[in-house]
Order: C-alpha cells, then sequence, then structure tokens
C-alpha cells in the first residue's frame, strides 16, 4: 500500500492531520517516506543545494571552522559536526580546505547527524578518502559532550515542520489535511484558539514550527555548556511575517504537495526571528546575516578569482557558480546564515558586529 493510501486511511479512521504531521509522514515515514527511500539530490535529482552548485561553498565553512577553532585556543579535541549532511559534498570540501591546517584535523571527532539511510551510504562514499573518519548519529543528544563542539547545518531547518494557521472572518482556523469529495488528499480548514498577540489581516497565513524552534533551542543548550559555535544555513525571513510557504520539488519544478506523498521534498521557509529567540532564550548569543554577506566576508570573490586563474576553460561556469550563491537574484539574499554561539564570547569569524 502506497504512502498515500496508508494516509487517507489513517485520516478515515483518525480524521484530518496538520500541515506538520503530514509533512513528517511525507519525509520521515520509515517505509515511503522521502527522506528514508527516494531523496534525489543535484542536477539529476529533485533539488540542488548550494554545496552542490560550486566547491566554493563548502571550502569556505571549513576555512571558517579551522578560523574558529583558532579563536577557541585550538584544543586538542573539537567536536565537528554537520545535521543533515546531504550526500556528503559540503564535508568532504570542508575538511579538504582544512589540509592547511594539520593540527585542526588532528583535534577534529567528526560527527554527521542523519537519519537517512540511503543519505549515510552516500556520505560514507563520499568521504572514503577524507582525512577524518566520520561517525553516525541520529540526534543531538547522541553527540559527545565533553569537547568544544561546532555543528554545520546546511537546509536542515526549512525540512522540520510546520503547521499552518490562517486568519479567517470570524477568528482563526488551522489549515488541515483531510479527504476531498473524491476521497483524495486535500486541504481544509478547521477553526482553531485565537493566536496570541497576533493581528492579522483576513487570509493571512502564519506558519509555526515548533520543530525548528526546538532545535534551535537544545543547539544552543550545548554549545552554552560546552563551548563553540553552530552554523545554520537555509532560505527564509529574517523579520517575523505572513505567507503560505509550503512547497513540494520534484525534478527541480513546484509539484503539488498532496499529489504523491514521499515522492516530492517538502519544506517551509525558516522562521529565523523564532529561531533566534528560542536559541537566546537557552543562553546562547544569535547572529543573522545573509549568505551573500557571509560569503564575501569569508573572501568568496577572491576564491573565485583564484579558481578561475587556475583553469581560464572554467572561468565561465565558476563565475555562474558565484553568482548562484551570492547573487541577489538567485542565493545570495533568499539564503540567510544564523551563527549561535555562548553568551558573552567573541563573535565567530564573519559575525563580528552582527548580534
Amino acid at each position: 500500500m502506497s504512502l498515500a493510501a496508508r494516509l487517507r486511511e489513517q485520516i478515515r479512521a483518525l480524521g484530518p492531520m496538520d500541515v506538520a504531521q503530514y509533512m513528517t509522514a511525507c519525509l520521515h515515514d520509515p517505509l515511503d517516506g522521502y527522506y528514508a527511500r527516494h531523496p534525489a539530490l543535484g542536477e539529476q535529482g529533485d533539488f540542488i543545494t548550494a554545496p552542490l552548485v560550486s566547491q566554493m561553498f563548502g571550502e569556505l565553512i571549513g576555512l571558517w571552522a579551522v578560523a574558529l577553532w583558532r579563536r577557541l585556543g585550538r584544543p586538542g579535541r573539537l567536536v565537528l559536526a554537520e545535521a543533515g549532511a546531504g550526500d556528503g559534498t559540503l564535508i568532504a570540501d570542508a575538511l579538504r580546505a582544512a589540509r592547511l591546517d594539520p593540527d585542526f584535523l588532528a583535534a577534529v571527532d567528526l560527527w554527521l547527524v542523519e537519519t537517512s539511510a540511503p543519505l549515510r551510504a552516500l556520505q560514507a562514499a563520499r568521504l572514503d578518502q577524507a582525512p577524518v573518519r566520520p561517525r553516525w548519529a541520529a540526534g543531538l543528544d547522541d553527540l559527545p559532550a565533553d569537547a568544544p563542539f561546532v555543528l554545520i547545518a546546511n537546509e536542515l531547518l526549512d525540512c522540520l515542520p510546520a503547521r499552518q494557521f490562517v486568519r479567517v472572518a470570524d477568528g482563526w482556523a488551522e489549515r488541515m489535511v483531510g479527504l476531498g469529495d473524491d476521497g483524495g488528499l486535500a486541504f481544509g480548514l478547521r477553526p482553531c484558539a485565537p493566536l496570541a498577540g497576533l493581528e492579522a489581516p483576513p487570509g493571512a497565513v502564519v506558519e509555526v514550527s515548533a520543530a525548528q524552534s526546538a532545535f534551535a533551542a537544545a543547539l544552543a543548550a550545548r554549545i552554552a555548556r560546552q563551548g563553540g559555535a553552530a552554523l545554520l544555513v537555509d532560505y527564509g525571513r529574517e523579520r517575523p511575517g505572513f505567507g503560505d510557504t509550503l512547497q513540494a520539488l520534484r525534478r527541480h519544478e513546484k509539484v503539488d504537495p498532496l499529489a504523491e506523498p514521499g515522492l516530492a521534498d517538502l519544506t517551509v521557509h525558516v522562521d529565523f526571528p523564532a529561531v533566534l529567540a528560542a536559541a537566546r532564550s537557552e543562553g546562547a548569543a544569535a547572529a543573522l546575516t545573509t549568505q551573500r554577506d557571509f560569503l564575501q566576508r569569508l573572501g568568496i570573490e577572491a576564491r573565485a578569482q583564484a579558481l578561475a586563474k587556475g583553469r581560464p576553460d572554467r572561468a565561465a561556469a565558476v563565475g555562474r557558480q558565484l553568482d548562484r550563491l551570492i547573487g541577489e537574484a538567485q542565493m545570495g539574499v533568499l539564503f540567510k546564515v544564523a551563527c549561535l554561539y555562548p553568551a558573552g564570547a567573541p563573535a565567530p569569524p564573519a559575525f563580528e558586529g552582527l548580534e
């Protein structure tokens, strides 16, 4: 029985589910969830992420980690983790760039936080010849807690589920996934209690992701205890706002989120104000900038020039990759970079003066 059929049966038995429950089922159902069975990254897959656009992205993050480790006093052991590492390209590029400091690599205890078996296999293959051998964890709680901690997460928060609430004429309603007149999956509204302290015009959609906030809070609490920092890169909003951002991607095209559960990637925009507030509530400092500004502060334009000079036949391609990563009409502004670090500590590289 397909995931769609099982969801229809569940709704018939138990009633409609909220959007967060639907996202969780589509992405993580152990039999037919997208990440459990069908993750497809890259040009030939369903979507492409920054590490797959260019090696420059992962290389600069690797150099950022080295610079941060030096600011931490060059500890003899550093727990370096990537959460949601995709096919392993980002961390592989980061470790290659980090070869400039063998002492850093000698200090690294590398962990990948990943629940998808297919992606773990891709990561293992990608890192087979890496200078540091990885270990895998199912969640933050499984990571070592006895050393400074640096975590990288690129396009992870957008996959965490969110509920959707709609301002209707006489109050508020929650968007639910139920069954339409034809028996198929369909969106509907269920009246709910007012959202406290929120004024919104009729028709406005408010997305609330307890999962995004909980992840940030748990991460911040760990950083406050262990020291270190976290780098969260994703697309989303930098100020509170309204809007329906739920989307399904398949073969680089937007598709109906209800059409083929488990066969498309489902995401929502990250609510960065809520993420930063959750982190600060757990004793961490938090700063936010755009991907464009972050990569420019790390010297991406100089790196692009060096790559183009070394391979003149690839100069045009490098230029296109650079624009894809930092261009205002591309990923440069829509994508944000949040950094969490201990309150009272100096800001990590590229975040000075941004808190």
